[in-house]
């Protein structure tokens, strides 16, 4: 799990969207609660944004160099494909520096 050290090597921002109490958003919630400290120690200088609301379906997006952008949707993942969703987008950062 490396690539957790490398979040702001290759992307600018990471947005987290999840609603306070939906059932969609479960997994989202418990990703955040297990790992947000993890990844913001590992990465002091990344704004990692968690973005609640109520209603909104569960997302993870990233922000690279350039205003580039990249979504994915949550619902119905759970916290290990989760945590793969991350490290994919992590990996698109670092294929967009290349």
């Amino acid at each position: 799990m490396a690539w957790r050290g490398h979040l702001s090597r290759n992307m600018k921002e990471l947005r987290i969207l999840l609603c306070q109490s939906s059932p969609a958003s479960s997994a989202t919630r418990v990703f955040v609660e297990k790992n947000y400290k993890d990844l913001k120690t590992l990465n002091p200088r990344l704004p990692i944004l968690i973005r609640e609301c109520s209603g909104v379906e569960p997302q993870l997006w990233a922000r690279y160099d350039m205003g580039v952008e990249r979504g994915i949707r949550l619902e119905g993942l759970n916290e290990a494909q989760i945590l793969k969703a991350l490290e994919d987008l992590v990996k698109v950062g670092a294929s967009l520096k290349a």
